[in-house]
């Protein structure tokens, strides 16, 4: 009995001591992120090019059952043909140094203006850090439910 304690007791050191934490750098990373995502939809909305201001000059989007979005003016179509919407960003997790790279996982929830839920999901996104700031490089999306 009193190994098995004693084990336990490790154990459970060994992951507290494994536990994911946040290095100053990522929770600056973080804050940016969470800003970003707050306004992402309202960007997008606009249809003036104004989400491009979140994205690196060379990223791509990653949406589902489609070929890559890459660059500015593809990216621009693609939000330009799309319809106005609230979008909630709850990231679960972020991975990286919090200096020039950062991976974002995080699950989303659309609404219409009125409220009425669209959609829900994950998002794989890729930070980079530029002279800008936090931008995002690759973002990739899908749904939780089947393709209509």
């Amino acid at each position: 009995m009193k190994k098995v304690l004693i084990l336990n007791g490790l154990m459970m050191f060994t992951f507290w001591c494994n536990a994911q934490t946040e290095s100053s750098e990522l929770k600056v990373a973080r804050n940016a992120i969470e800003a970003s995502n707050e306004i992402y939809a309202d960007l997008a909305n606009k249809n003036d090019g104004s989400i491009l201001t979140r994205y690196t000059e060379d990223a791509c989007l990653l949406p589902p059952n489609t070929a890559p979005v890459c660059g500015s003016a593809q990216i621009a179509s693609f939000f330009k043909s799309g319809p106005k919407v609230h979008v909630k960003f709850t990231i679960q997790n972020l991975y990286g140094d919090g200096k020039t790279f950062v991976t974002e996982e995080s699950y989303y929830e659309m609404t219409d203006p009125e409220g009425k839920k669209l959609d829900d999901g994950k998002v794989i996104v890729i930070w980079k850090n530029t002279k800008d700031g936090w931008k995002m490089h690759r973002d990739m999306f899908s749904s939780n439910h089947s393709a209509k």
